[in-house]
């Protein structure tokens, strides 16, 4: 074994994990009292009493260390949409597609502050940051698939891919808060309009 792979495989130092802990607790303190966009990298390290060295080390951005606190969450979201998948395999692949939607705009409203600063710090190219993110990657697979089973039902040729993108577009953070928070549009009626655009619901 060379010195490399020692390195790749030895544990994290305790004051490591201890660090780590506490700048997570520090940023969810904070978060939970101020919206994401209102709390600095540096009262998170005051917060947390590590220097600002030891929070940038791990975390060079909030869409870093928001995206620590949340990946439990997006882990049971796949969960749920796999259980789902599962439960409802006969169902027509729209019917399907809607329950997706269904999942994550629960999981949007109910990790918003989360979400929101995984989507907006984690790239000066935010919009090609959030859409390549694992999130929305996972999700773009799983809708492509789906719409690509409604072109064989439908005897359809829509460009899945490109259905798909837009979808995720409409429900990124800046659009879906323009709908509820501008145009009034509850969730589930912002639900109940992307189908209507974006799904045949035979």
């Amino acid at each position: 074994m060379n010195d490399s792979e020692t390195i790749q495989i030895r544990p994290e130092r305790r004051d490591a994990t201890e660090n780590r802990q506490r700048i997570l607790n520090a940023a969810l303190k904070l978060f939970e009292q101020y919206d994401v966009e209102q709390v600095s990298m540096n009262q998170i390290a005051n917060e947390a009493q590590v220097g600002p060295g030891t929070l940038y080390r791990r975390y060079r951005n909030k869409g870093e260390l928001c995206l620590d606190l949340i990946k439990d969450n997006i882990v049971l979201l796949f969960n749920d949409i796999e259980i789902y998948l599962k439960q409802n395999q006969f169902n027509l692949p729209s019917q399907r597609l809607k329950g997706i939607l269904s999942l994550f705009i629960r999981f949007r409203e109910n990790k918003e502050q989360l979400l929101t600063g995984v989507e907006e710090y984690s790239s000066t190219n935010q919009l090609r940051s959030r859409m390549q993110s694992p999130l929305f990657k996972e999700l773009h697979q799983l809708l492509v698939e789906l719409f690509d089973e409604m072109n064989v039902t439908e005897q359809s040729d829509f460009n899945s891919v490109f259905r798909a993108d837009m979808l995720l577009m409409a429900l990124t953070r800046d659009s879906y808060s323009f709908q509820r928070d501008v145009r009034g549009y509850a969730p589930e009626m912002i639900l109940e309009q992307l189908c209507s655009l974006f799904i045949s619901l035979k």
